[in-house]
């Protein structure tokens, strides 16, 4: 085991102290973040962004009932006389911790691990193991923002980001897709070193943007880029605010949009408050309105990887006007179906759709490319975990253009990899739920045993049911026809 899986080993197992004093497992990491990042601080030498009397040290030195108010006033402090990202971080920080000997347990413990080697190996990584660790844990719900790394990887592998391009993430949640592009950036130029100073610049303080709704989710966002070195001390381009509102209008426009939006509706069926909105103004489906503002905020020749629910691909009405928009104004080159069980919820179907923004607002997709790694693909979970060799050859047939412009190679209906021309969806009313191979996946629901599953499981089934059915009506109607005819 590594120095930094040992850790995360050792940190998660400090949870048991935090349940013993009432606090949940969706607070976890946050709770353990406020401590981390003072320690942190210390092991990076990056204490001066702190205030004196404010440090490791100070909570360290402290013990009992007066340590436990030393630092419920530090959080209060460093949220309200902080500055840049420190007061962003902390801001509203609350500690749950009610007993001075659970506190004392969690500074001893945090200050005993091993962090030379932590550092040797990265605190970026070790940051990104814990909250890694959380998602995987059904019971904290964390999964619903945290998007599988190898996917991740994928995704940014394909997509290429380079230096100078602003890569924005309107939906950060704990900023995986901008902290990879950044590693992929930081791979290609000698960690930046073979880039000129204001390039070096640029990159760590402009390049990457975003928004995250939820502000305890923004927190570990911001303390995830900065342990990836993303970002100056006067803060981020990570800002806490809603997307779907004015405030996604003022993130401007990028080069690369790479996300996984939420999905569901908004809170009380609200709509979004944009005023540049049109095809989805008037819907509360959350997903639709993140892929019109991912539309609008590419610049000409931007590139975009967005997730996406099945729905997006075949809703109707304004669903069926969204495809037209994105068809008409971007390049919609590749579709990535998704296997299920990747996700929080083992019956979530999903897909990633990439595509490049046009010149023009008119016919600009001229062909759709389908990868199924759903079909006949076993259950992913914890027992069988998603890796990169589960998209090593959709990455071959992808091809090396980031644009999607390599030659491609049709496998035919046997094959997990086709082609469809704009005509052949136009005829299928803009329909973009293409599939071709059988899916035998009814085996596939044995073991489930968390309701949730089970429930999200018998909607796919049943929502599989109701499209053979649909098939089946419109076959016999069709014979009807004939019959009425002959």
């Amino acid at each position: 085991m590594s120095a930094t899986n040992d850790i995360v080993a050792k940190l998660w197992r400090l949870c048991d102290i935090l349940r013993d004093d009432g606090i949940t497992y969706h607070e976890y990491v946050t709770e353990l973040t406020y401590l981390l990042f003072l320690k942190m601080m210390a092991e990076t030498e990056r204490e001066a962004q702190l205030p004196e009397g404010k440090r490791w040290a100070d909570l360290l030195r402290r013990e009992g009932t007066e340590q436990l108010i030393f630092y419920k006033q530090l959080l209060l402090d460093l949220g309200t006389s902080g500055r840049g990202t420190i007061q962003a971080i902390y801001v509203d920080a609350q500690s749950r911790l009610k007993k001075p000997t659970n506190l004392k347990t969690l500074v001893t413990a945090i200050d005993g691990l091993e962090w030379f080697q932590a550092r040797e190996e990265g605190l970026g990584t070790l940051y990104e193991g814990l909250l890694e660790k959380n998602a995987a844990e059904k019971k904290s719900g964390a999964g619903q923002y945290f998007t599988p790394r190898p996917l991740i990887d994928s995704i940014i592998r394909l997509i290429k980001p380079q230096p100078g391009e602003v890569v924005q993430d309107p939906a950060a949640g704990t900023g995986g897709f901008l902290v990879a592009a950044d590693h992929y950036i930081k791979s290609q130029t000698d960690g930046l070193f073979d880039l000129p100073e204001s390039q070096r610049f640029f990159q760590r303080n402009h390049a990457f943007v975003g928004l995250e709704l939820v502000p305890d989710t923004h927190r570990l966002c911001l303390m995830n880029l900065m342990l990836h070195g993303i970002g100056g001390e006067s803060g981020y381009g990570v800002q806490q605010g809603d997307t779907l509102s004015h405030e996604g209008e003022a993130l401007g426009q990028a080069d690369i949009i790479v996300t996984n939006p939420p999905f569901g509706t908004k809170k009380g069926g609200g709509r979004p408050t944009r005023g540049d909105f049109s095809v989805t103004a008037d819907v509360s489906n959350k997903q639709l309105a993140f892929v019109e503002h991912i539309i609008r905020a590419l610049r000409p020749g931007g590139r975009a990887a967005v997730v996406v629910p099945d729905n997006v691909l075949f809703e109707d009405n304004a669903g069926r006007a969204l495809r037209r928009m994105l068809l008409d104004w971007c390049d919609l080159h590749t579709i990535l179906r998704l296997p299920t069980g990747i996700f929080y919820a083992q019956g979530v179907k999903t897909n990633v759709i990439f595509f490049t923004r046009g010149k023009t607002a008119k016919g600009t997709t001229q062909k759709t490319w389908v990868y199924d790694l759903r079909a006949d693909m076993p259950a992913f979970g914890k027992t069988r975990l998603l890796t990169a060799e589960h998209f090593a050859d959709f990455e071959a047939c992808f091809g090396p253009d980031p644009l999607g412009q390599s030659p491609r190679l049709d496998q035919g209906e046997t094959g997990r990899w086709r082609s469809f021309p704009r005509a052949e969806i136009a005829a299928r009313d803009d329909n973009l739920d293409l599939t071709w191979l059988r899916d035998e996946t009814a085996a596939h629901d044995d073991g489930l045993t968390e309701p949730a599953e089970i429930a999200a499981a018998i909607l796919t089934h049943l929502h599989t049911a109701l499209e053979e059915i649909a098939a089946l009506s419109e076959d016999l109607g069709e014979v009807a026809s004939e019959e009425t005819a002959a």
